[in-house]
């Protein structure tokens, strides 16, 4: 059995990790960790039973006394950094589905992690049908060059582009390069400054944020007479699950640090 814990166990995603993981026959859930809800019972935040397993207030709390084989860390960017160092310094194996850190810090985070024997994984996105989403526009960019990126979330996600959109422009642009194909010339001025969106490497992408969503992408790809479009709705939290899940289960068999979830697949 694979021994999991989840950091940020109190906030939306954190409860559906804890549910997901409970449910599973191959994982564990030994603990749980936010500083909101420290001292409670694990399951009874989540909207569970209880399951007789107290809150931690904090990732120092658990590493002597209580520690996983993994930890899926759902927190925020003003911590994530750290947090990692932290895990991965203690030789845990971590699951990270929070955005924020760039590529000099995962760099960083990979080194920390060999050097403990912890491995680690930072997902743009943990939904299967978006990875697939990812792959299949990263294929069809050397034939559809032309194309840019709409991204629509609820209007409490912390930043913007996605990290998801980000990932799909750079897999695009690596594609293209690949190709050595490039797009057609953007004649366009603007008369409002970011009104044309936010280019990542030779990808325009368009964040939209609204209340009723919660993830969801349009690779829009212009051709000659024809237009094509690949759109990923993600309806609940619950869609994010089985990606978790799976990470869990095969984290420890991927050395050093991964990014995105594809390269698990």
């Amino acid at each position: 059995m694979i021994r999991v814990m989840v950091n940020g166990a109190g906030g939306k995603m954190g409860r559906e990790v804890v549910k997901a993981v409970h449910n599973d026959p191959e994982l564990t859930l030994v603990g749980g960790i936010d500083p909101t809800k420290a001292g409670e019972d694990v399951g009874s935040v989540a909207g569970i039973e209880q399951l007789g397993i107290k809150m931690n207030a904090s990732i120092d709390e658990v590493l002597d006394t209580n520690k996983p084989d993994v930890i899926v860390d759902f927190t925020n960017p003003a911590v994530i950094y750290e947090n990692a160092k932290k895990m991965l310094s203690a030789g845990i194996h971590v699951v990270i589905g929070t955005t924020g850190l760039t590529a000099e810090q995962r760099d960083e985070l990979d080194a920390i992690g060999r050097s403990n024997q912890a491995n680690c994984l930072v997902a743009p996105n943990f939904s299967l049908g978006a990875v697939m989403m990812m792959k299949v526009s990263a294929e069809l960019a050397p034939y559809f060059p032309n194309v840019e990126i709409i991204e629509l979330h609820h209007n409490h996600k912390y930043d913007a582009p996605s990290g998801t959109a980000i990932l799909t422009a750079k897999l695009i642009n690596d594609a293209k390069q690949a190709a050595k194909v490039t797009a057609d010339e953007d004649l366009t001025r603007e008369s409002l400054p970011g009104a044309r969106g936010a280019k990542v490497d030779d990808v325009t992408i368009h964040s939209v944020r609204l209340p009723g969503y919660v993830a969801h992408q349009e690779v829009l790809f212009g051709g000659y007479d024809e237009t094509l479009t690949i759109r990923h709705d993600s309806l609940s939290r619950l869609s994010f699950m089985p990606g978790v899940v799976l990470a869990c289960k095969k984290i420890s068999s991927k050395t050093g640090l991964t990014y995105g979830l594809e390269h698990y697949l």
